[in-house]
């Protein structure tokens, strides 16, 4: 194998660490908060639009929310949504 593959491979193992710790880090917030405010999985959903099935996915980091989703779901979370990405 070359250089330039090991290297390559080597990257994307890393980025790929790099993704799921930070959607990880955002599971937890995400959970902690919900439970701060006493909301159950499908209030949480309720507020914010979403099936309660997804928010049960984000909190395990199981799903990559878009932007909008992210959006809502500050809102649904009472935070800015840059305190949730911080």
């Amino acid at each position: 194998m070359s250089v330039v593959l090991v290297s390559s491979f080597v990257y994307t193992t890393f980025m790929k660490n790099r993704d799921e710790e930070l959607l990880k880090e955002l599971a937890r917030k995400i959970r902690n908060r919900r439970v701060e405010l006493n909301l159950s999985q499908e209030k949480l959903a309720e507020n914010c639009g979403f099936d309660r099935t997804y928010i049960s996915l984000l909190e395990r980091a199981k799903r990559n929310p878009s932007y909008l989703s992210l959006m809502k779901l500050s809102r649904g979370l009472e935070i800015e949504i840059n305190v949730l990405l911080k």
